[in-house]
């Protein structure tokens, strides 16, 4: 069975910087790509940022150089470092497989 499971979200202060992880177990981690979404209360998801089995990255143009993706592949984790968060930035943020399995999600608030 595929599981992810994220964690880190946190209310943080504009300017502030949060690094969430994306736990995953039930496949062959290393082979897939992973991605970040998020969803902001009362719209859709909003696709985030992209990590391909090679390391290619991809990000969404609103978070191109404040966000960074990675994945360590032994620990068949991803992680999303967010750097000078910004109030836009609220949301429940998802980690997906490539076939659409998601995990439960964790909140990140940002706000004075």
């Amino acid at each position: 069975e595929v599981r992810l499971v994220e964690s880190g979200g946190a209310l943080v202060q504009p300017g502030g910087s949060l690094r969430l992880s994306c736990e995953t177990s039930g496949f062959t981690f290393s082979l897939y790509a992973m991605k970040w979404f998020r969803q902001a209360p009362g719209k859709n998801f909003e696709w985030v940022s992209s990590i391909d089995y090679d390391n290619t990255t991809l990000y969404a143009d609103s978070v191109k150089g404040r966000f960074t993706i990675s994945r360590d592949n032994v620990k068949n984790t991803v992680f999303l470092q967010m750097n000078n968060l910004q109030t836009a930035d609220t949301g429940m943020y998802y980690c997906f497989t490539d076939g659409g399995v998601k995990g439960q999600g964790t909140q990140v608030t940002v706000s004075s």
